[in-house]
């Protein structure tokens, strides 16, 4: 009997413990990646070289990347891909050579 009244007690706090709410739980979670931007000599030739070379869909921006969210596969969301001249203040007031949306 005491044994099985110990057991409870150790299960009731593991499930507690399980179900608290710690700061680590409400800190934001990174979900996805929004874009991929980088610095070249000459962004349309870059667009164009990895078009050909890579297969990438390229627009005026860059390429546009699909995909459907593990949580909600209904959902598509998109990342962008995209090279900038060399010296564009786009990246401010980082920098550096890439960023990462």
């Amino acid at each position: 009997m005491v044994w099985q009244l110990k057991n409870k007690q150790m299960n009731d706090s593991k499930n507690q413990a399980e179900n608290s709410t710690s700061p680590a739980d409400t800190t934001p979670k990174v979900t996805g990646i929004g874009g991929i931007f980088f610095f070249a000599d000459n962004p349309q030739e870059t667009k164009e070289w990895y078009a050909k070379n890579l297969g990438l869909d390229i627009n005026e921006y860059g390429s546009t990347f699909e995909f459907r969210n593990a949580d909600r596969p209904d959902e598509i969301n998109q990342l962008q891909w995209s090279p900038f001249k060399n010296g564009s203040d786009y990246f401010a007031p980082s920098k550096k050579e890439f960023m990462i949306n």
